[in-house]
């Protein structure tokens, strides 16, 4: 009984514990963020605070959507 309750919880929670086995060996949380100095050009740079206007969504979620 006790068994299968704990195969129901990893099977429930199958992504976080690999997020912690992850974090185990690497120290990073997928979720975690860094900042990063980048060079755009002032027509994507006009485009993205278009966007922002837009969506209400900061500059850099918009690129993180792009991207994933």
């Amino acid at each position: 009984m006790q068994f299968n309750k704990s195969k129901k919880i990893l099977k429930k929670y199958k992504e976080v514990f690999e997020n912690l086995e992850n974090y185990d060996k690497t120290g990073e949380l997928p979720f975690q963020r860094r900042r990063r100095d980048i060079t755009l050009s002032v027509e994507t740079l006009r485009k993205l605070k278009e966007l922002k206007e837009k969506t209400g969504k900061p500059i850099s979620r918009l690129i993180e959507e792009k991207l994933t």
